[in-house]
C-alpha cells in the first residue's frame, strides 16, 4: 500500500476530480497529488457541508450535510440552486445523491420529494423528469447512492423499517423511461442477513458484505459478517467468505480485491476474506451502514480510475493507493 500525505490547511469537502482532490465548498480548491495547491474558482460557502461529488466531466459539483437536509448544486463553481431533502430522519442516514449524464444530458438523482422516492433532476433546467403521477415507492430510506462503472445501473444502499440496511439495483435508462420502475426494484438480493455495504464491481458484479443482523435463522447462505459476489444477472452469489476482522463500506478494486474502511483503511482479498495491507495509523471512521453517527463518520472518497483512497484528515488529506 502507497501512501502520500498533503498538507491541505482550511478544508471542507473533498471530492476526486480526475486524479487530484478538490475542495468545491472552499472556492475549488485543488490539491495536486505532487502537493501543488491551485484555487480553481472564486466562491466560498460557508455552511457545515461535509460532503461533495462531482459530474464524471467535472463541470458540476454537489455539496451538501451527509447527515443534514442542506446542499448545493454548482456549475464551474458556481451556485446553480439549493437543494434539499425531507426532514425526516435525515440527521441519523447519510444524504442520497449521485450524478449520471445520459444523451448529453447531467442529472443529480436525489431525493427532493420523499425519503423513499428516487429522482432524476435535469441539473441544467431544474426539471425533475421522474416527478409523474402516479408514483408509489417502496419504503425505504435511499442512501449511499452509486452509479455502475457504465452509468448502466443505480445502486441505493439505504435501509428500512426495523430497522435494516438493504441494496436496491435499478436500470437508469429504463427508469427514465418509465419512473414508475423507481419504485420498486427489480434487482435486489433477498439475503437471509442484513446487507451493510456493497460496491460495483463491474456492470454484472456487486460486492457485497453482511452484518450480524440475521433476518431468517432456517436460512444460512449468506452467514453473518461475511462477503460475496453477487450476480446480478443471475442473483446468484459466490460462497460467501469471512473477512479477518471487522469490517464496514468497501470499495471495489476488482474482482479479487477491496479497500475496507471500518476504524483505518485496509485491502482485502474478497475470495478468501484474508487482510492483506492495513494503515491502523490512518483513522477512517466506523460507517458499517446508511444509519450513522457523526463521530464516526470520516469523508472518504474512492477514485474508481486510479483505485486510490482519499481520507481527510483534519488539516491533510491521506492519500492511499495500491
Amino acid at each position: 500500500m502507497e501512501h502520500k500525505k498533503i498538507s491541505a490547511g482550511f478544508l471542507k469537502t473533498i471530492s476526486w476530480l480526475n486524479e487530484n482532490i478538490i475542495d468545491w465548498a472552499n472556492a475549488g480548491q485543488q490539491y495536486n497529488i505532487d502537493g501543488k495547491q491551485t484555487q480553481l474558482y472564486q466562491y466560498s460557502y460557508a455552511y457545515s457541508f461535509d460532503g461533495a461529488i462531482t459530474s464524471v466531466g467535472g463541470e458540476y459539483a454537489f455539496i451538501y450535510q451527509k447527515l443534514g437536509t442542506k446542499g448545493l448544486l454548482l456549475k464551474n463553481g458556481d451556485l446553480l440552486r439549493e437543494i434539499n431533502r425531507t426532514y425526516y430522519c435525515a440527521n441519523v442516514y447519510e444524504y442520497p445523491a449521485a450524478f449520471i449524464t445520459m444523451n448529453e444530458v447531467t442529472y443529480l438523482i436525489h431525493c427532493p420529494a420523499e425519503y423513499c422516492q428516487l429522482d432524476f433532476e435535469n441539473v441544467e433546467t431544474g426539471e425533475i423528469v421522474t416527478n409523474i403521477s402516479g408514483r408509489k415507492p417502496d419504503d425505504f430510506f435511499h442512501s449511499r447512492l452509486e452509479v455502475s462503472p457504465s452509468g448502466k445501473f443505480l445502486m441505493s444502499k439505504g435501509w428500512h423499517w426495523h430497522p435494516l440496511d438493504d441494496v436496491y439495483i435499478f436500470d437508469i435508462e429504463e427508469c427514465i423511461k418509465h419512473p414508475i420502475l423507481l419504485d420498486n426494484s427489480k434487482l435486489r438480493h433477498c439475503s437471509s442477513t442484513e446487507l451493510c455495504t456493497a460496491s460495483f464491481i463491474d456492470d454484472s458484479k456487486v460486492l457485497i458484505g453482511s452484518s450480524d443482523e440475521l433476518i431468517d435463522d432456517d436460512d444460512d447462505h449468506f452467514p453473518p459478517k461475511h462477503i460475496a459476489i453477487w450476480d446480478i444477472r443471475t442473483n446468484k452469489i459466490s460462497t460467501p467468505v469471512k473477512v479477518d476482522g471487522e469490517f464496514g463500506n468497501l470499495f471495489a478494486i476488482s474482482d479479487e480485491l477491496a479497500w475496507d474502511t471500518f476504524e483505518y483503511p485496509k485491502i482485502i482479498n474478497v475470495n478468501t476474506g484474508e487482510v492483506l495491507e492495513k494503515a491502523e495509523s490512518v483513522n477512517s471512521g466506523r460507517q458499517r451502514s446508511s444509519i450513522v453517527n457523526k463521530n464516526e463518520l470520516a469523508q472518504i472518497v474512492f477514485n474508481r480510475k486510479t483505485k486510490q483512497l482519499a481520507i481527510a484528515n483534519g488539516e491533510s488529506i491521506e492519500i492511499r493507493s495500491l
